[in-house]
Order: C-alpha cells, then structure tokens, then sequence
C-alpha cells in the first residue's frame, strides 16, 4: 500500500548523511556500509508508512526519534503529508549539541 506521505530531507540532514557516510568509508568495510544504507532505506519506509511508528524526542517534542543502530539515531518531523528528515545523530557526541539544533 502506497503512503501518501512524502520524505524531504532537510539541509542539516544531508550534512549529518555525508559526515557519517564519510566517516565509515575510512573506518569500515564496504560490505559494513552498504548494510547501513539498507537499515537507513528499511527505516525510511517504516517512518513512510507510518510515521507516528516511533516515539516523540526527549529534546525537542515537534520531533520523532527512529533508532537507526546503537550509534545512529535518526530525528524527523511530520508536517501535514510530509515527512522531514532534520538530523542523523551521532549518539557517540555530546548530547547537549543535539539539543542546541
């Protein structure tokens, strides 16, 4: 069944995406980062289908978290028939940064 919500990424989380992504081309394993990329697109269709799925953040209400792996958690927000991914956090950094955003 086909949703009719839409996902945009915002500026800040294709930052986030590039970062990350740049981080484990030097760190891991290509056969590591292609199954990150398939958890993050499985995640995007859960969070497409049903975007109310995951819970309200603890930092800012507006916003859902979706645990993506123990060290990624990704923050979107739902806007009528949108979805809007606003950050990929790092849950190895300081958590007070996520709440400045």
């Amino acid at each position: 069944m086909a949703s009719d919500y839409k996902i945009l990424w915002t500026q800040n989380a294709i930052a986030d995406l590039e970062a990350i992504l740049s981080y484990l081309e030097k760190e891991w394993s290509k056969k590591e980062i292609d199954r990150f990329k398939a958890l993050l697109s499985k995640q995007l269709d859960f969070i497409q289908k049903n975007p109310k799925l995951f819970p309200v953040s603890n930092y800012k209400t507006a916003l859902r978290k979706a645990v993506l792996s123990k060290q990624t958690i990704l923050f979107y927000e739902i806007q009528d028939r949108h979805i809007f991914q606003v950050h990929l956090f790092n849950t190895s950094r300081d958590t007070d940064r996520l709440k400045r955003k």
